[in-house]
Formats: structure tokens, sequence, C-alpha cells
């Protein structure tokens, strides 16, 4: 058996001394220990050097692509085919396919012969003769910054400069004809005002303006191209009444002359929005399914080429045009943006505020990939970025659905949509938000609240109704001190009523006084305390009235 083994310096071919070894896949690397137990296992048949860094920069591409370069088909002639018996060893099972198509030489490819490939490549200085390890190395490097600048070449159809260019000049063409249709509108609304509020569409107006000129054409004019016929109906009865002042030729002129300039304008720029959708799908396909024409042509614009966005992270993409707001936020400590230029995406808009910064987070994280995949890969569709956009579009339900999910429970169930019911509630005017000055002042409010504490205090308390069987009260300390001048007023008391069931009065009656001193006799001379204090109060307030109805009497005879 023969193997083929390409290296950075040249193709060699090796002659398997003992094919048994093979079969043991897993001990096989003990063989390779030391050159010496190398050699024993395979020996170099023959090697082919390269000439310079270009023959091996070809040979490589053609490697990489399934192709026989020439200088690999003329080894194999040279050696193989002398002994077209031996089976060929080969790294790369569609190579092989190419190998035995042209020059009909049996390939094999197995986990075996990729591990003997790993074998041969840990000892290849030692197998290889001939050969110093540092111009390997030197080689090895070579080789890698050609082949890596070839895979990075861009073909003619990738050139992004021509994107940041054409959305350029849609975003200066748009401006430009915003100023020229308000111009337009502002200038002819001296003659005709009614007919800018009638047609809202800019390039419609643009072009009944041209068609119809000075306004008293309007009803020999046929609009029926150009307008719906309610709309020119309106324009027809509006033309008839319009309160517009008369104009000179000249200027209806110069007015037709403008909307020509719109209505050109207007025209170039959807024939540059076709060509710049066509260029997006050719570089950026992966990017343009994600995230739009647009909005992609505007993150390569921004960031300068296809390749230095696509060196970006995706926390830069989904904040990219917003550098202001994230500076400023940064400085005063303020949050950050969620979202720059990706904004205007179509998922970010047909998404609910509360979950815009999460789409916009996870379209960022996608539309890198598919960045790097439009910049880095040779292929040309955009199969990645439908997928990825069907997964956001998943999410995006997902997160819409939630909100309306079942918290209790296992959180599957859909919730369920009561009857709403409308509940009018009958609210009062409340007249204290009127003024912020307050009614009163709080040290009046304060003396209100002690003079209404002092009237509560000064009225009589009416007495408590109490049984004959009741039992007396238990007479606390400053009653047993005030026993001894108590005891004195007792023969004074004896007149008053004493009874505990008598309710007392404030005011009583002298015919009830009589019947009361009887009682009091009848009675017994210890009593409870209390109810002595109360009779002599009730006394003292009654002899305090008399003596104020006497003077009163006094003062007025």
């Amino acid at each position: 058996m023969l193997v083929l083994f390409e290296t950075a310096a040249g193709y060699a071919i090796f002659k398997v001394l003992d094919e048994s070894k093979l079969q043991q896949v897993d001990s096989l690397y003990k063989d390779f220990e030391t050159p010496e137990k190398a050699n024993k296992v395979v020996k170099l048949k023959h090697f082919e050097k390269f000439q310079d860094t270009t023959e091996a920069l070809a040979a490589a591409t053609a490697i990489v692509e399934g192709k026989i370069g020439k200088s690999l088909k003329k080894v194999l002639k040279k050696v193989v085919a002398k002994e077209a018996h031996e089976q060929l060893a080969i790294n790369d099972a569609k190579l092989g396919g190419v190998i035995k198509e042209k020059l009909d030489v049996s390939c094999v490819y197995s986990p075996a012969v990729a591990e003997l490939m790993r074998c041969i490549r840990s000892q290849m200085e030692s197998l290889i003769t001939g050969l110093p390890p540092r111009e390997i190395s030197a080689m090895s490097l070579g080789l890698a910054h050609s082949l890596s600048r070839y895979k990075l070449k861009f073909s003619p159809d990738k050139v992004d400069t021509m994107i940041v260019q054409a959305i350029s000049l849609l975003d200066d063409l748009d401006k430009e004809l915003n100023n020229y249709i308000m111009r337009c509108r502002e200038w002819y609304g001296w003659h005709f005002p009614e007919l800018g509020k009638i047609i809202t569409d800019n390039l419609a107006y643009c072009k009944t303006v041209r068609k119809i000129g000075d306004r008293t054409n309007v009803a020999s004019s046929d609009l029926s191209e150009l307008l719906p016929e309610e709309i020119e109906a309106e324009v027809k009865l509006a033309a008839e009444i319009s309160m517009g002042t008369e104009v000179s030729d000249q200027d209806i002129g110069n007015i037709m002359h403008l909307c020509d300039q719109v209505i050109e304008i207007s025209d170039y720029r959807t024939q540059l929005y076709d060509y710049l959708k066509n260029r997006m799908m050719a570089i950026a396909p992966n990017l343009t399914v994600m995230v739009g024409e647009l909005v992609g042509a505007r993150l390569i614009s921004h960031a300068g080429s296809l390749l230095n966005l696509a060196k970006h992270p995706a926390s830069t993409v989904q904040i990219l045009g917003a550098e202001k707001a994230l500076f400023r936020a940064l400085k005063t400590r303020k949050d950050t943006p969620k979202y720059g230029l990706i904004y205007h995406a179509s998922l970010v808009g047909q998404t609910a505020a509360k979950n815009k910064g999460k789409i916009s987070r996870m379209l960022a994280a996608k539309a890198a990939l598919a960045i790097r995949y439009d910049a880095l890969g040779e292929d040309t569709n955009a199969e990645m970025g439908a997928e990825n956009r069907a997964k956001l579009e998943a999410r995006l339900r997902q997160l819409e659905e939630r909100g309306i999910r079942r918290i209790s429970g296992t959180g599957k169930a859909m919730a369920r949509a009561d009857k709403y019911q409308h509940k009018s509630e009958v609210k009062i005017y409340d007249p204290s938000g009127d003024s912020t000055i307050p009614s009163t002042s709080k040290k009046r409010k304060f003396e209100e609240m002690a003079a209404a504490e002092e009237e509560a205090a000064e009225e009589p308390e009416t007495p408590v109704v109490k049984s004959k069987k009741a039992k007396k009260e238990v007479v606390t300390e400053e009653e047993v001190a005030e026993e001894p001048l108590k005891k004195k007023k007792k023969k004074k008391v004896k007149s008053e009523p004493e009874e505990e069931e008598v309710e007392e009065v404030a005011a009583p009656e002298s015919t009830e006084k009589k019947k009361k001193k009887k009682k009091v006799k009848a009675e017994p001379e210890e009593e409870p305390m209390e109810e002595v204090e109360e009779v002599a109060a009730v006394e003292s307030t009654e002899k305090k009235k008399k003596k104020k109805k006497e003077k009163v009497k006094e003062e007025e005879d």
C-alpha cells in the first residue's frame, strides 16, 4: 500500500512495510513513538518539492477544491503508475474519487488511514530526509499567509464600496426630494391651496400640477390616469370655489419645471433602490434576509465595509448608530441604549415595546453570524439567514404569548378571557384640591381642639344608677387622706339626696328637695365618699347660678 502525504514543502509518497499494523488503530501511535520504530512501519518512496510559494499555493487550493493539480498529477503518473496493483491511501475521499476517475488508481480512505496520516505527521522530520526543520516551518508559514489571502480575496461581485455609495446617495435623494416637494406645495398653494389637502401623495400631487397648470384648466383636464374618480371630482369642485390668488404664466412655467425635477428624481430613486437591493442580495444575502436591504446597507456603510462589520461583536452591531446616546449614558451613568440602526428592522418594528430590547439583542446576535458568513464564507445562498429568521419569529411569538399565560400551575395552559363588564364609578368633586393655601392655620386648629377638650371636661357626667345591694367601692389612698375633711362636711350634706337609686339632677325644684330631705333622715349616715363629692359639686353650682340670677335682677331693677 502506498500513502499520499501532502506537506507545505511538497508531495511525499510512502510505502507501508507492515500493513497488519493498520488493523490495530488504537495502538498504532506506539509504533511511531521513535523515528526507528516509524521507519519499520513506513518508508519514503518519493518526494516532489515545490519550486516556490506560488506553486505551493496552486497545489493547496486545488486540493481544497477537490481537484488534481499539475504537480500532483505528475507525481502520481511517475510513481503510482509503475505500481498500479498497489492501493493509494489518501486523506480526502473527494480527492480519491477524482484520482480514480482520471488515473484509474484504486484509492483507500478509512479511520485507520487517518490515524496513519497523523502518526506520519508526528515523525515527518525524520521520515522525510534532506529537508531541514527550519525550511519546513518557513514554507508552512508562507503557504498559510498566501492561502489566507486567497481565501479572503473578494470577487468583483463582492465589492461593498458600491453599497456604501448607493445608500449614501439614497439618503441624499430623500432629503432633496422632501425639500423640493415642500417648496412645490408651498409655491403652488398660493394659487390653488385646496389641492394640497385633497391629494396627500407627493408624487401624485406633482404629476397633477404638471398636467393641469392653471386651476382654470381643471374642468377641461382628464385626471383619471392619475387620481381615483372620487378625488378627481373633489379636485374639480374645489377648483371652482378656490380662494387662491391669480398667478402669471411665467410663474406656472417655473412651478411645472420644479414638478418635472421632482418626478425625475423620484424615478431615479426607485431605480437606485432596485440596484441597491440586487447588490445587497449578491454581497450579503443572509444579512439582507435578517434585517432588510436598507438596514443592512446602512450597517455596512456605518462600519466602512462588510469585512469591518464582520469584525464587530454582536453587542456592537446592536447599538451601531447610537454611539452618541451610548457615550452620553456612560458619562451620566444612566441606562445605555438598547438598539441603534437595527431598530428599523422589520422584526424589531413588529414587536411590543416591552420586548423590543430582547428581540434587538437576539437579532443582533444572529445578524453578526450572518455578516461573518457573508463576508468570509464561500457560499452565496441565504439558507442560514432564512433559518435564523424563522427561529427569531418563533421566539417572538413565544414572548408575546407569555404575557397571556397563566402564572399558576404548569404555565402551559392559556388564561381564560373573562367577559368584560363596565363598572361606572360615581366620583364626588373634592374642593380641597382647588387651593394649596390651608383654610385654617395649624395654631388655630390646635386652639380649637384644646377648647373642645375643655368643654367636654366641664360637662357634668350622668350618674350611673346603682342597685341597693351593690358592694362598697374600694377606697383609694387619696380618698383615705381626704376623709377627715369630708367628715366635717357630713352634717351639711344631710339635707342632700343620698339614695343610690335616685338620679342626680342639675337644677331640682324646691318640692323635690323637701321630699328628699325626709328620705335622707331615714337613711344611715354612712355613704360612699364619691357620692358625697358629687352632691357637694352640684350644690355649689346651683348656689353660683342663683347668685348670678339675683345679681342680674338687681341690675335690671
